[in-house]
């Protein structure tokens, strides 16, 4: 069975403690107070076995059987609105040769072929330290101004991702998406990481 994310916040897609509050108000205390730089996530499933071991599998393995099956549960709960354009997560090119390749990008590329929407990328302009035992606030400083987006950019931009942990990483390239000249910035990714392991 797999662990779905029925009750996330409407913004940032956080799973939200309070499962009986109406569609309209399913906005996180987060997004209420600091209200980020995308208007909304789609990242219906939980990072929570089996989507762990299936991420894991693609992300460190690179099997392209657990990333086409990604790519299928991320179609299968495809944005409303996806956008003129997907934009996949950038990784500094050390990091991404260490790697092997780019998992942010890969997704994008196979969503975009089936879709028929362009993919433009992003630039990360300096090694980042791991993000892994970072809070929401460390991370958000950890990430300043770490990411350059070639403008002009079409209006709605569709980020895309392999798991949404804090919404920090979101963040940063929406602020720099914006300031190539988007107006409207998503997330689409295929998890989001739960509350109480994302604080």
């Amino acid at each position: 069975m797999l662990p779905w994310n029925t009750e996330g916040c409407l913004q940032c897609k956080e799973p939200l403690k309070d499962r009986r509050l109406p569609y309209i108000q399913r906005i996180c205390g987060h997004c209420l107070t600091n209200p980020p730089a995308f208007k909304a996530t789609t990242a219906e499933l939980l990072y929570q076995d089996p989507i762990i071991e299936l991420i894991h599998d693609f992300k460190f393995n690179f099997s392209p059987r657990a990333g086409t099956l990604l790519v299928e549960l991320m179609l299968a709960n495809a944005p409303i609105a996806l956008g003129d354009v997907l934009l996949p997560v950038p990784m500094f090119r050390s990091r991404a040769r260490a790697r092997g390749f780019n998992q942010a990008h890969w997704l994008a590329n196979q969503l975009g072929q089936r879709l028929n929407l362009p993919v433009i990328n992003a630039v990360c302009t300096r090694r980042l330290p791991s993000q892994r035992s970072l809070n929401r606030r460390q991370r958000e400083e950890n990430l300043l101004g770490a990411f350059q987006v070639q403008g002009p950019l079409p209006d709605h931009v569709t980020i895309v991702d392999d798991v949404v942990t804090t919404g920090a990483t979101g963040q940063a390239l929406a602020v720099a998406a914006l300031s190539a000249g988007a107006k409207q910035i998503g997330i689409w990714a295929v998890a989001r990481t739960p509350l109480d392991k994302s604080c």
